[in-house]
């Protein structure tokens, strides 16, 4: 027998809100031991201070260690918790529920479908985030992550959301060793940016990373990297997505890369490679539409296809904040919906401005792949 993906987009009507999740499973269409990662998105500012990320996991794995009658603490060893603090302008706050079925029926002869796999590093020592080391870590951790979902090809991996932490006043004062910054929310993109270099590093999109790469040589990234800084772990967690002809059900995923902020060309690639149909419009099936995972990053030129934007000058709002509620409307003008993963902070993933896109969809279970 296969294994079979799951993949369960709940609305969240606060960043604690775990009674979708439960009626699933008191519906009997989950069963909570399957569960292998989380995806939330939570109405904070996404920045150092967004403690609605770790309020989020608290009531998660809380609520999953009295369903499986264990602790909190167990839940988070076997469970990715990947929360993405942020919903400006329309994206709407919402959990992404990732499960594997051990007997999922026969794989699709001919066919490939979605495919989970996650990892984690050990827990990271201050003076390692941002750096080299952090990188070389997190590639290790995606290689056990495709081994867990039995991918051997890097070009079978359509996206690796990576949850990674953040440097506190509290950490660079307990440090042995000499930070990368003291900046505390540069520490984020240090961070992210390290560990895209890590994902990169594993699926061959580069050969080495070095401390000096990181946030400065930004011609080095990956295509299929999203990560996100937060102040509630101190390790690395991997969810990687791909496609594998072992595999059962009825999803499968594509990617695409947005040049810029505004590339609608890019997503329409990614839905139409996912075999979503669309019209001269937005997406005419969006009932076979699953999940839409992006990154959003204001360009460092300060411009965008020849035009200025303030985002990075902006004192009152995050430039992040702009980035994804710029990102977030262009993802709900060609898909219709506003429930979309978009993670500010793309730096290393995807080009200076840009960022990756992925497309979850469900397909016939005994159809060809699209």
């Amino acid at each position: 027998m296969a294994r079979r993906a799951l993949l369960h987009r709940l609305a969240a009507a606060h960043p604690g809100d775990t009674a979708p999740l439960e009626a699933l499973m008191d519906q009997g269409a989950l069963d909570p031991r399957l569960i292998v990662a989380i995806l939330g998105k939570t109405e904070g500012n996404g920045c150092v201070n967004d403690f609605t990320r770790a309020y989020a996991v608290q009531a998660m794995a809380g609520m999953l260690a009295r369903r499986m009658l264990t602790t909190p603490e167990i839940v988070l060893e076997k469970v990715a918790m990947v929360m993405s603090g942020g919903t400006e302008g329309g994206l709407s706050p919402h959990w992404l529920v990732l499960s594997v079925v051990p007997d999922g029926g026969e794989a699709t002869p001919g066919g490939a479908r979605l495919a989970i796999g996650t990892a984690f590093t050990e827990p990271l020592p201050p003076a390692a985030i941002g750096r080299a080391a952090q990188a070389e870590a997190t590639a290790e951790a995606v290689r056990a992550a495709m081994a867990a979902a039995g991918i051997e090809d890097p070009g079978s991996v359509h996206y690796v959301q990576v949850k990674c932490p953040l440097l506190t006043s509290e950490r660079i004062a307990a440090s042995e060793d000499p930070v990368v910054t003291h900046d505390t929310y540069a520490s984020m993109g240090f961070s992210r940016g390290a560990s895209a270099l890590g994902v990169a590093l594993a699926l061959g999109e580069i050969d080495a990373v070095t401390d000096e790469m990181v946030l400065r040589d930004l011609s080095r990234f990956s295509a299929r990297a999203a990560c996100s800084a937060g102040v509630e772990l101190a390790r690395n967690e991997v969810v990687v997505l791909g496609m594998s002809q072992d595999w059962a059900g009825d999803l499968v995923i594509a990617h695409d890369v947005m040049a810029d902020a505004i590339d609608l060309d890019a997503i329409r690639r990614a839905l139409a490679a996912a075999g979503l149909p669309q019209g001269p419009g937005q997406l005419t099936e969006a009932e076979a539409l699953v999940a839409v995972l992006a990154k959003a990053e204001p360009s460092t030129t300060g411009r965008i296809r020849g035009l200025r934007h303030i985002m990075n000058d902006d004192s009152d709002i995050n430039a992040t904040r702009h980035a994804r509620a710029l990102v977030g409307g262009v993802v709900a003008a060609a898909t219709g919906r506003t429930d979309a993963f978009v993670s500010g902070g793309a730096e290393h993933q995807g080009p200076d401005g840009g960022g990756p896109v992925a497309i979850v969809a469900r397909v016939a279970a005994a159809g060809p792949p699209p």
